[in-house]
């Protein structure tokens, strides 16, 4: 790993997250040995309006039982297990931290979809996966903390078949200066990368890809920000793994959004 990759795992990564989620489910009444992804939603949903930016991204993508998927930070697992027991495909997950990786193959043996789901822990810079191995690449709220987008575009791009399809959600950079931190992908400035939506735009068709949708979805990104934070603790949450400045990031999420220092993308390409 490079120096920023090492600090972005740093970030993400700690021990004991499958014993502080299991306890926390359990203590909510949650049959540990047989759970579903419908009681993991609140804890493995680690981007920008949780669940509900999944379901409507996935809307987007019609897929089938023949679709082989993978999803690019895939963090503990949550979109994967959510697709694969929503729409019957083969899901692989690629993330950089070693303990995300052990956490979602716990849970897909807890939800019963190991046999559908699988994680490998590696760099999405140089991903170990042959040429036009997937049908659908899925990535949401990862390309933050990668300064390069065109090689990680690029790979994206290598490893989708001619006609395959990227779905994205995406935080891009705002109008309204630089982000206040600490925010969920960073606590401080130096492993955090945005883009403007256009520039990303850019880079994307300049990897070989062809715009399907491209949706700006800051105000139900913001709406969702003022929800939680009204909301206040829950017993079930991201908390349970991003520690004590958790408060601080949601915070700073929200004032981010309102302030136009973020921006919230949701897009779906083809590779051409």
């Amino acid at each position: 790993m490079t120096d920023i990759q090492e600090r972005v795992a740093r970030h993400y990564g700690q021990a004991g997250i499958a014993e502080a989620i299991l306890e926390a489910l359990a203590a909510a009444g949650k049959d540990i040995e047989r759970l579903t992804p419908a009681d993991l939603a609140p804890i493995d949903e680690f981007h920008t309006r949780g669940r509900a930016a999944t379901v409507d991204l996935a809307k987007l993508l019609g897929l089938g039982a023949s679709d082989r998927v993978l999803d690019v930070g895939s963090g503990i697992g949550g979109p994967s297990r959510y697709l694969a027991h929503t729409y019957e495909c083969t899901v692989v997950g690629l993330d950089l931290t070693p303990e995300f990786c052990a956490v979602a193959r716990v849970l897909a043996e807890r939800t019963g979809l190991a046999e559908r789901v699988s994680y490998r822990q590696g760099n999405a810079l140089d991903m170990p996966f042959e040429d036009e191995a997937f049908d659908v690449v899925w990535s949401q709220n990862a390309a933050m903390n990668i300064a390069e987008r065109d090689r990680l575009y690029r790979e994206m791009a290598r490893v989708l078949r001619p006609g395959g399809r990227l779905a994205l959600n995406d935080v891009t950079a705002g109008e309204g200066g630089a982000p206040h931190y600490p925010v969920p992908w960073a606590r401080e400035s130096s492993t955090s990368f945005l883009l403007t939506a256009e520039m990303t735009r850019k880079r994307l068709e300049a990897a070989g890809f062809r715009v399907i949708v491209w949706e700006d979805t800051s105000a139900p990104a913001l709406d969702f920000a003022r929800r939680r934070t009204a909301a206040g603790p829950t017993p079930l949450g991201i908390h349970l793994f991003m520690g004590e400045d958790w408060p601080a990031m949601t915070a700073n999420t929200l004032r981010n959004l309102a302030e136009d220092r973020i921006r919230s993308l949701h897009a779906v390409l083809e590779r051409v």
